[in-house]
């Protein structure tokens, strides 16, 4: 592999991460302030995510 392609999938892995975080979090502050709620922020929140980390693995193979 070449660096710039390992360096790359670093990027992207670490998007990622930061991503699905701050889903977490602000889905965790929006139960927080309305728990009546939960299961429509958890479904989102799932959805979310999973299309996030979806991108995220397709990229890893584009280079």
């Amino acid at each position: 592999m070449e660096v710039p392609t390992i360096v790359g999938a670093g990027l992207i892995v670490i998007g990622v991460g930061i991503g699905i975080g701050r889903i977490g979090g602000s889905a965790m502050d929006a139960i927080a302030r309305q728990p009546e709620a939960t299961g429509k922020i958890q479904t989102a929140m799932l959805i979310a995510a999973a299309l996030i980390e979806g991108i995220g693995f397709a990229a890893l193979f584009v280079g």
